[in-house]
This record gives C-alpha cells, sequence and structure tokens, in this order.
C-alpha cells in the first residue's frame, strides 16, 4: 500500500472511531502530535516493548507521573480506533489495558522503591535477614487479565517479613512500604494537567478503608483465617501479583491465600453465600434504578462471573484446573469437566463477549467507568452502530435475547430450591412426640411412634444443637423433604432411619447439609438409593463427599471411559507433586466415586451382574497400577528407574468376578538379577499391600490377600519369576493349581506378565492322572465345605452342594484335566464362557452345560442381591432355585 492509500484508510480508520469517542476527539484536540502517533502505529496491537519505549527516559517520580499519563492517552486512542473499526477483539482490548496497568505500576513500584532506599536503606526481614519487598496485588478484572477500558484498578499491598531497613534512618518495614505504597497511589491514581493513569480501589484490602494499607503475610494470614468473610473468597479467586514481575516471594503468598478461597472439601455453601451477595447487589442496583446497568443488572456481566466463578468455590479445593482467574476460560474448564453443559456454555460466553463489548463502547464515548446504557437518544444510536447494529431498537431486541439466556443459567444455578417453596412437608417442629406420630402414620410410616422419638431425640442432641444457625437452618428444612420423600419407599422407616444416619454423620460438615438444600433432584436421587440399598446406604455415610455425583441424573449413569478417568487421575496425581498422602487422597476419591458410578447404575438396573464385576475388575486394576507407581517413588536403594515387578490377581479379581466389598488375592513377581533384587522388591511389596489396606481418613481402597503366594503366609512375599516357575512345577498343591486357573496380570512391567502368562499356561497344559485329580478336588472340596457348615433349612447359594462353589470346582477341573489336548481352556475368559467351551469341545453334555450356566448366572446374581442389602451367608429357600443342574455334571465329572 502506498503512502496515499494509507492515509485515506486512515482516514476512514479515524471518521468510525471519532463518531464513537468525544473521548479520543478531545485526545486529538489537546495534542498536536497523537494523531501521526496514531497513524504510524494503529496497524498492529500494543505490545509491552512499544509502552515500555514511550516511558524511556522517565527516570525519576517528576519525569515518571507525566510520562505514563502520555502512554495512557496513546494506548488507548490506539485501543479504541483498533477495537470501533473491526481491528482488535475482545481479547486483545482486555489483554492491552491488564499490561498497561501492569507496566505503569511496576514501572511506579520501581522508581519509588529506588528512591526510599536511597532515603532508608533496604527494608531487611527480621527472620530471613533478606531484603524485602512490596508485593501489589491485582483484584478483580486486573487480576483476571480482563481489564476493561475505564476501569478502576483494585490493588492490595503486602510484604513477607516486619524487620527495619538498613540505612542510616531506619524504617519499621510496615512504615516504609505504607509510604512505597501511599506514594505509588498518588502516581498513578492523581488527577492532574495531563489526566490520571487508573483510578485505584484499596477497598478489598482485609479491613477495607479502615485497615492498614499494607499487611504482612503473617497478618494477612491471620485475618484471612480468623476474619476473612465469604465476599473475600469471591474477590481473592482473581487475585495475582502484578508487581514486580517476579518473586521467590509470589508462590509462598498463593499457598497462604489458596486455602481460604479453595476449600479442601467441596464448598456446596458457596451457592447460598453468593445468592445473598447477589441479592444485595441486584437490591442496590433497584434502589438506584440501573435496572439497564449491563454490569450489575439482571442478565449482566456480574452474573456470568457468578455463574462462573461458583464452580470454582465449590470445586477448586479439589480440582486445580478450576484455579484460574479469567472468565472465560473457566467457562472452558467447566466444559471439559462436563460441570457445565456445552451449549449452555457456549451461550454465557457469546454473551460475555457481546456484554464485554457493549461495556467497552459505552467508556469510549467520554472514558468514563460506566455500565448504564445510555437515555441519550444520540448516543444511544452511537453504541448501537458501535456494536453494529443500525438503530438502537434492533440492537436492543439482539441484547436482550443475550441478557435472558444468562439470567435463565443464572435462575439455574442460584434460584431458591424448589423443595425449599413447598409448604406441605410435615415438620417436628412444634409436635409433640404423639402429634408427630400420628401424621407419619397417616403417610405409611408403620413404626411411626419410633421413627418419630427418632426423630425428636435428633433435634434434641447436642449435636444439633451445637451446629451453626445457617447448618441448623437447613436442616430443618431438609427433614421434613425426607420425611416425606421416604413415605413414598416401600419401607418409609428404614429408608427414613438410614436417611438420618447419613445426616447426623454430616451434621457438621456444613457443606454437605448445603449440598442436599440446594439440589432438591439430587436429595431424590439421594432417597432412592438408600432405599434400595442397605450397602449403598453405609457406602454413602461413610464417604458422604459422594454426594456431588448425584448432581447429574445423565453423568451418574453413564459406564465408565477408563481412557477419560485414567487422563483424569494423571492430572490429579501431579497436582500432588511428589507428596505421597496427597496421591493416595486421590486414589482414594478415584475409587470411591466410580465405585458409587456403578454401585448407582447397578441400582437402576442398568448393568447386569457380569458387566459390573468387570468394570469393578478394571477399576482394581487401575487403582493397582497408580499404587505400584506411588510405592515405588518411595523405595529406597532403588538400583533401576523402573521397576521389573508385577501384580498377579487371582480369585475374584483374577477371574474378573469382583464385587463391591471382595479383597484382592495377589501375588508379588519379578525378573531382575540384581543382588539387591529381593530385598528392593520385598519393601515395595510391603509398600503396596500397605497403601491399599492402611485405613485413612477416606477409608481403605482394598482388604488384600496374599495367602495365595508360594509357600502361603509361610513363604516370601515375593518371588522371582523363575523361583515361581519352579514351585509351580515341583511343589505346588492340586488346590494352587486350580487358582491358578484364575489368575491373571493385573499391572506393573508387561514383560513380566507375559513371562508368568507362559509359566501359567504351561502349567495348566501339563497331563494329570484323572483318577488322582478327581480325588484331589473332591478332597478339597470336602475341605471346604466342612468349614462352611449349614445347619439351617435354608441353602447357601455358595457352598452348599449344587451352589457356586461347586460350579467354580467342576471348571477348575475341566482345565486341568483336558488343556493339555485342548489350550484353549487356559484362557482367562470366566466359569461360564469355559462351561460353554467345554459343551463345545464336547467334554460336557450340551444341554447341561446350559443348565449350569443359567444356574451360575441367577446364583450370582441372588448373592449380590442379598449383599446389597446383608453381609451375612447368602442363604435362601431351596424351593426358589433348582440346582439339578450343578449336582447332576457333578456327578459326571467328579462322581
Amino acid at each position: 500500500m502506498n503512502t496515499a492509500e494509507h492515509v485515506k484508510d486512515f482516514a476512514v480508520l479515524l471518521s468510525e472511531t471519532l463518531a464513537c469517542s468525544r473521548y479520543v476527539q478531545r485526545m486529538l484536540n489537546s495534542d498536536p502530535d497523537l494523531q501521526n502517533w496514531l497513524q504510524q502505529h494503529c496497524d498492529t496491537p500494543c505490545s509491552s516493548v512499544e509502552m515500555q519505549t514511550l516511558l524511556d527516559g522517565a527516570d525519576d517520580e517528576a519525569q515518571l507521573g507525566p510520562a505514563v499519563r502520555k502512554l495512557r492517552k496513546r494506548v488507548m486512542c490506539k485501543l479504541i480506533l483498533r477495537d470501533i473499526n473491526g481491528l482488535a477483539d475482545l481479547a486483545e482490548v482486555m489483554r492491552t489495558m491488564t499490561m498497561l496497568a501492569e507496566i505503569c505500576v511496576r514501572q511506579a513500584q520501581n522508581c519509588l522503591m529506588q528512591s526510599l532506599c536511597a532515603q532508608f536503606g533496604k527494608p531487611i526481614g527480621a527472620e530471613s535477614k533478606t531484603p524485602q519487598e512490596l508485593l501489589v496485588i491485582g483484584m478483580g478484572k486486573l487480576g483476571g487479565g480482563e481489564l476493561n477500558v475505564s476501569s478502576d484498578i483494585d490493588l492490595i499491598f503486602v510484604y513477607a517479613e516486619d524487620g527495619e531497613t538498613d540505612g542510616p534512618r531506619q524504617l519499621s518495614n510496615h512504615e516504609f512500604f505504607s509510604r512505597l505504597g501511599r506514594r505509588l497511589i498518588n502516581l498513578i491514581n492523581e488527577l492532574t494537567a495531563d489526566g490520571y493513569v487508573f483510578r485505584v480501589d484499596m477497598r478489598l484490602r482485609p479491613y477495607g478503608d479502615s485497615g492498614p494499607l499494607v499487611m504482612s503475610f503473617a497478618a494477612l494470614e491471620e485475618y484471612l483465617v480468623s476474619q476473612g468473610r465469604e465476599w473475600e473468597r469471591y474477590a481473592w479467586i482473581k487475585a495475582r501479583v502484578i508487581a514486580p514481575e517476579s518473586s521467590v516471594r509470589i508462590a509462598e503468598l498463593n499457598a497462604l491465600s489458596q486455602p481460604f478461597v479453595f476449600r479442601k472439601y467441596l464448598d456446596f455453601g458457596a451457592i447460598d453465600s453468593m445468592r445473598k451477595l447477589h441479592a444485595q447487589i441486584r437490591q442496590e442496583v433497584q434502589r438506584r434504578d440501573r435496572i439497564n446497568n449491563i454490569k450489575l443488572g439482571p442478565g449482566g456481566i456480574r452474573e456470568i462471573e457468578f455463574t462462573a466463578q461458583v464452580f470454582q468455590l465449590i470445586r477448586g479445593g479439589r480440582d486445580s484446573r478450576l484455579r484460574i482467574r479469567p472468565t472465560q476460560h473457566v467457562l472452558r474448564v467447566l466444559t471439559e469437566n462436563r460441570q457445565l453443559d456445552a451449549a449452555i456454555a457456549a451461550d454465557l460466553d457469546q454473551a460475555y463477549i457481546f456484554l464485554r463489548n457493549l461495556e467497552h463502547r459505552l467508556q469510549y464515548l467520554e472514558d468514563q467507568q460506566t455500565q448504564d446504557l445510555p437515555e441519550n437518544p444520540d448516543d444511544q444510536l452511537i453504541i448501537a452502530r458501535g456494536m453494529g447494529f443500525p438503530d438502537f431498537a434492533t440492537f436492543m431486541s439482539t441484547l436482550d435475547v443475550y441478557r435472558a439466556k444468562v439470567s435463565e443459567q443464572f435462575e439455574q444455578i442460584f434460584g431458591l430450591p424448589e423443595q425449599a417453596k413447598q409448604t406441605d412437608d410435615i415438620s417436628p417442629d412444634g409436635l409433640s412426640t404423639d402429634e408427630l406420630a400420628e401424621k407419619l402414620a397417616r403417610i405409611g410410616y408403620r413404626a411411626a411412634t419410633h421413627t418419630a422419638e427418632q426423630l425428636q431425640q435428633l433435634r434434641s442432641g447436642n449435636r444439633y444443637r451445637q451446629l451453626p444457625d445457617s447448618s441448623r437452618q437447613r436442616l430443618d428444612k431438609l427433614i421434613p423433604q425426607f420425611i416425606t420423600l421416604a413415605a413414598r419407599q416401600n419401607d418409609p422407616d428404614s429408608v427414613l432411619q438410614r436417611l438420618l444416619s447419613l445426616l447426623e454423620s454430616i451434621s457438621r460438615r456444613a457443606s454437605y447439609i448445603a449440598f442436599l438444600t440446594e439440589y432438591p433432584d439430587a436429595a431424590e436421587r439421594l432417597v432412592k438409593i438408600m432405599a434400595a440399598s442397605s450397602w449403598a446406604s453405609n457406602f454413602l455415610t461413610q464417604h458422604p463427599s459422594l454426594l456431588d455425583e448425584l448432581l447429574s441424573a445423565r453423568e451418574i449413569y453413564q459406564a465408565p471411559d477408563w481412557t477419560a478417568l485414567e487422563n483424569g487421575i494423571q492430572h490429579r496425581l501431579q497436582d500432588c507433586g511428589n507428596d505421597a498422602e496427597r496421591q493416595l487422597e486421590v486414589l482414594h476419591q478415584t475409587q470411591q466415586e466410580q465405585t458409587f458410578h456403578l454401585l448407582a447404575m447397578d441400582l437402576q438396573g442398568l448393568l447386569p451382574v457380569e458387566n459390573l464385576s468387570d468394570h469393578l475388575s478394571d477399576l482394581a486394576d487401575l487403582i493397582l497400577r497408580h499404587v505400584l507407581r506411588i510405592s515405588w517413588l518411595t523405595v529406597r536403594k532403588k538400583h533401576r528407574e523402573t521397576p521389573n515387578f508385577a501384580i498377579i490377581s487371582y480369585g475374584k479379581l483374577g477371574g474378573r468376578e469382583l464385587g463391591y466389598a471382595s479383597d484382592l488375592d495377589m501375588i508379588f513377581l519379578y525378573d531382575d538379577d540384581h543382588p539387591d533384587a529381593q530385598e528392593v522388591y520385598s519393601r515395595l511389596a510391603q509398600r503396596i499391600n500397605a497403601l491399599l489396606g492402611t485405613h485413612t481418613a477416606s477409608g481403605r481402597l482394598y482388604e488384600t490377600d496374599l495367602r495365595l503366594r508360594p509357600n502361603g503366609a509361610s513363604g516370601l512375599l515375593v518371588s522371582s519369576i523363575a523361583a515361581f516357575d519352579d514351585y509351580q512345577r515341583q511343589q505346588a498343591w492340586v488346590w494352587e493349581h486350580q487358582a491358578l486357573t484364575r489368575a491373571r496380570f493385573s499391572a506393573g512391567d508387561q514383560s513380566v506378565g507375559d513371562k508368568f502368562n507362559a509359566i501359567r499356561e504351561s502349567v495348566l497344559r501339563q497331563p494329570r492322572d484323572q483318577a488322582v485329580l478327581q480325588r484331589e478336588i473332591i478332597s478339597m472340596r470336602q475341605k471346604m465345605r466342612d468349614g462352611h457348615p449349614n445347619a439351617s433349612e435354608l441353602l447357601d447359594i455358595k457352598h452348599d452342594r449344587g451352589g457356586m462353589v461347586d460350579i467354580e470346582f467342576m471348571v477348575q477341573y475341566l482345565v486341568l484335566a483336558y488343556a493339555h489336548r485342548f489350550p484353549q481352556l487356559t484362557a482367562n475368559i470366566g466359569n461360564l464362557a469355559l462351561l460353554k467351551l467345554a459343551a463345545e469341545l464336547q467334554l460336557i453334555p450340551d444341554v447341561l452345560a446350559e443348565k449350569t450356566r443359567a444356574l451360575y448366572r441367577e446364583l450370582r446374581r441372588i448373592q449380590h442381591r442379598l449383599r446389597l442389602n446383608s453381609d451375612g451367608p447368602c442363604r435362601i429357600n431351596p424351593n426358589e432355585i433348582n440346582t439339578a443342574a450343578c449336582k447332576q455334571l457333578w456327578e459326571i465329572l467328579l462322581p
């Protein structure tokens, strides 16, 4: 483009800019050089180098004041021109204004620090004896990198240590930094003949206007712990040190503030806190008749920010990906985490862009901090055209659509729960036990008097009376809802008793009570789960953090995505660094969450027992892989980077028939010739077993059983591949080869797993004397039967004749007796598939095989159903099931 064309194009750009900004008109009239500078620089975004160049030579306070004001004028005019003419998007506008504030504050801080140090010396920490510095924390949109064009900047000043300066005229560090802070504010904030740079707002500091201007880390921590309020948690989400540009103290400050903002547990109390904060804002908007304020009014910018940030407050303690600042970035993470529907997040993002662009055009008019739509028709037309619309009415139609979408989503999250609006539930409040029992009996409670007594005991107990008022009020809302929901179940009294036990266990955790009051749909799902299974009820009561999993019916009833789950665990474990305790906590949470998802699907009838067992076995394998990795990190005197070591699973896990409460039968193998291998891998195995079985605040991962290793409990904890091979061929009993039929590689080094598989297949394929084999298996079966006597008239579906163990023994016999002829029998494909295969190989009659398969499937289903509501022996009326097929097959195979 030649010079004449460039001048012509610039004239068009400038004309559009002047039509939308009286501020630019004034700046051009007052600064003859500004137009030429804009023409030379408007083609590219503002950069930090460009801004820094404009400040070159401003080395002292007297020079810097005018320089930063001149810088702001140029950056503002250039940015307005680029934005109005479509050369800059919202991201560039926010980035540029944030960069301008950061550079001005840093330049002022450096300049003033040098001046004060020349007078008083360097501030020195009393403990560390090292020089101290003032950390300038940007809050709000500055901290989030989202500053608008005419915004205040919200700042907080902190320093690490108290102490004194080391100059001849000593000051305390507090006084030194107070002087620095006051002069910095004046340099940036003061309105002079050259204008101002940014209005500085310090009211977000501890104690607000009445508090000290600067504060040490120790004082800040004391304030946040003892006096920090809920709205301050919201404000500190976006807190970011903007000056100096880098400091070793920033990590220390983050470690101090993050526990205040992001609670360790899911914090659903944040919803009500932010609802109340928003209500105060809304009342102020209405009082001042500012409904058309696009920031604070209905469907405005603040509602989008609140929607994003409430998820951060609730979940940020558990998910580090949510400890980010920009609103749009938060919406993207919420979509990736499937915590916010992608379409809803897209609507909010588009509305955010539209509203922020509108906010800037309102401020371009006069460089005023305003978010109010103009009432003047001329200004209305300017705004409409600046937003790309032909007239104000068309513009308002689009704006109303965006605001309606924002309001709708905001109301879904922050609106009062539907249950909270109902008044027909039975409340124990003000009723005698007899009056309450009468009401309970009327809606279907069969043990109404006993249940009424339990309700009254809960409300009169010390735990209830010692609760904070907010928690007590929430419980008073919840209990009537639970009474009504439990009355809809088959056994209302038992269900309500389970619910009351849960409430009592979580009553001191305000967040869980808040969750149940905020999400009545989740409370309803909870009641159904508690009604369906006593095991599920106990599981939830022991692990109340799982209540969060009830939020989404769509998510809770989806089968596991193991790839996504693996990636999620990797991310969460990385956040833990080398903290093994935190890593173990992640595994506990993962195991419990996935178990609960499977449990919910199971109780809904969405998972056959076989599929459920497969998923539970896959989950155990996943946990074992990570426990092995974590354990290896802590093993001393390692001689290699990765262990040549494998976990081999037996029993229910080996056969992929794991249940919710099954223990893990395992052995440990290694293939390593190093002289210290036995000792090192023994320590590794001990660590694995300890991590799996140790009781923590989150419970225990799995109970383990290591007795199937060579020589049982008296044998070595780990075996080399060679020793295992020799033992299986030379010393193992028949019952150990029976166990081997269900063994498989679960975790560790794949090459060790492959060698185990080769040994297993070779051992199982050994020719055997069938008569001897029959005697050994029959003898072992009798020992097991003797160990589980049944004097009742009921059928023990696992241990009695014709039960599950008989079927499992017959399958093991078929593998050991015939695998030398039919190697496909060594495949670890489960009892049902092996029975089918044996029939195909004509080892057993087809019809009998199919009947036995159907029996085994039904016995497993019955066992599973019984264990969901009882931990005793699985016994039923013998007339409920026909076990004749199993007994007939036993007579054929093991007469």
